[in-house]
């Protein structure tokens, strides 16, 4: 069907989406007379997987939290007001579930941390470090949001593979 004007293709695009755990459904359709038109209703199909959020640590709990941890950490310098450091967050989400037992993730907000941020050099939002034993791993530093495959390019090249 030729599409006339841009209102007819917004109705035939629109849909009203719906949780539910069902195969897609329609509306009954209209009668010949009625100038609605009918709209599917999409049933979207919710993932029962557990969401591991990364712990949020300050100067309080570096130590503990980090240079004493038993496994390497991933530190993600980030701050509230930085578009590229949200777009990662749920990558580090996915990264510390992944890597439960390879790899231990935090975050560092950046702005109620000043002296980390001095003590790193960190310049750059978002940053990630690798932690191991207490040290920063040599050449570990970097800035920038990556992909999942880039992260994962990251984490293989310090000898760290997701956990199986």
């Amino acid at each position: 069907k030729k599409v006339q004007n841009t209102s007819e293709l917004f109705t035939m695009a629109s849909m009203r989406c719906v949780h539910r755990s069902s195969a897609l459904q329609t509306h009954s359709a209209p009668s010949r007379s009625s100038p609605l038109i009918a709209r599917p209703t999409l049933h979207i199909r919710q993932r029962c997987s557990t969401l591991v959020r990364v712990a949020d640590v300050g100067e309080d709990g570096w130590e503990a939290e980090v240079l004493k941890s038993d496994k390497p950490v991933l530190v993600d310098f980030w701050a509230s007001w930085c578009g590229p450091c949200k777009l990662m967050a749920p990558l580090m989400d996915m990264t510390e579930k992944e890597y439960g037992s390879a790899l231990k993730v935090v975050k560092v907000e950046c702005d109620g941390n000043p002296k980390l941020i001095e003590k790193y050099k960190v310049y750059g939002l978002p940053s990630f470090i690798l932690i191991k034993d207490g040290e920063e791993i040599t050449g570990s530093k970097r800035e920038g949001a990556m992909t999942k495959p880039l992260l994962a390019e990251y984490l293989k090249q310090y000898n760290i593979a997701a956990a199986k």
